[in-house]
């Protein structure tokens, strides 16, 4: 097997399971662990894996995306707590859009339940988690169901967006980087974000720590779009006050 081959072997394993270990690979591959470790760094500089100590993970991309199940199993602690901290900034908003994805299907659970609320949602899951709350309207937009995420796409979405003025919206992203601003894999879903942005007074982006220095393929709002970024203290405190300079509060828990 030729260095090309087990590169792209190893990046479908990646995509495949969710992470790689050095460790297993050098075994699985038979060579030696620094043989994995220049494989991994030439992933990481083509944009697709992202490295971690010992291992790496995949980097979604236009060819590649993980599933909502996916996401369901991965960092849920941390996913948590960004989730009740990000609810916690509703501040007065009686409108709010709540993103597809699972940490915002977490900030939709956490929303407050004792007063008059408005959510409009592109995501299946956000609207079935709040179709049982007496107080809260629902508003479900129209369009393809995407089944990766289990979300509306396409101009029935944006079109319904577009006619309304949104107080807070609670946005999610694939990746999120100071040169790239907010970005996912696929168009159609880039625009409803897009819009969003465009329709909300205040934005809130809430993702975990892995998510920063990712570019994914799709770029629909700069950092210095959203008023709050919310993230686990997995990213670093200087790198948090590198995004607080392009304008948002870093809040992390």
């Amino acid at each position: 097997m030729d260095t090309e081959e087990r590169r792209r072997d190893i990046l479908k394993l990646a995509r495949r399971t969710g992470s790689v270990e050095v460790t297993t690979l050098a075994t699985d591959f038979s060579v030696a662990k620094e043989t994995i470790r220049r494989d991994l760094h030439a992933l990481e500089e083509h944009g697709l894996v992202r490295r971690t100590h010992g291992g790496a993970y995949p980097v979604e991309s236009a060819g590649f995306e993980t599933t909502l199940a996916v996401r369901t199993t991965r960092s849920v602690p941390q996913k948590g707590r960004i989730a009740a901290a990000a609810a916690r900034l509703i501040g007065d908003a009686e409108t709010v859009f709540v993103d597809e994805g699972f940490t915002p299907q977490l900030i939709a659970a956490a929303l407050p339940r004792d007063r008059p609320l408005t959510v409009v949602t592109a995501s299946l899951a956000v609207a079935q988690a709040l179709g049982d709350a007496d107080r809260t309207t629902v508003l479900l937009l129209g369009g393809r169901v995407r089944s990766r995420t289990m979300a509306t796409v396409d101009h029935w979405a944006t079109r319904m967006l577009a006619g309304f003025v949104i107080d807070l919206a609670y946005i999610g992203a694939n990746g999120i980087s100071r040169r790239h601003g907010l970005t996912t894999p696929d168009p159609a879903v880039g625009e409803v974000k897009a819009q969003a942005v465009r329709a909300a007074r205040r934005r809130v982006f809430a993702g975990v720590h892995s998510k920063f220095g990712a570019v994914s393929f799709c770029t629909f709002a700069a950092v210095r779009d959203v008023e709050a970024i919310v993230t686990d203290t997995g990213l670093p405190v200087a790198e948090a006050q590198r995004y607080s300079l392009l304008g948002p509060q870093v809040i992390r828990v």
